[in-house]
């Protein structure tokens, strides 16, 4: 059986304070003019690349490989934070 360890508070509040650091400046450099002139299944996908910074999924969403999305993603000026 395998025991689940609890990373401990500090280390979750880091990284919740890093995601937020990171979602804030995917808003902050987003071309909302670009975005806002796609086509609803890429502007989704954009927002979902924005929120969670989680390229595969907002691929998925856009029905794209993910070099297609990530070649959307630099025109929306949207930066890749790791």
């Amino acid at each position: 059986m395998v025991k689940k360890i609890k990373p401990p508070r500090e280390l979750l509040e880091k990284w919740k304070k890093e995601d937020e650091e990171a979602r804030r400046i995917r808003r902050e450099n987003a071309d909302w003019n670009f975005i806002d002139r796609q086509p609803p299944k890429i502007r989704l996908a954009l927002l979902v690349y924005i929120e969670t910074g989680d390229i595969y999924k907002a691929a998925k969403i856009a029905g794209m490989t993910i070099g297609e999305f990530n070649e959307i993603r630099i025109r929306a000026k949207i930066p890749s934070i790791t």
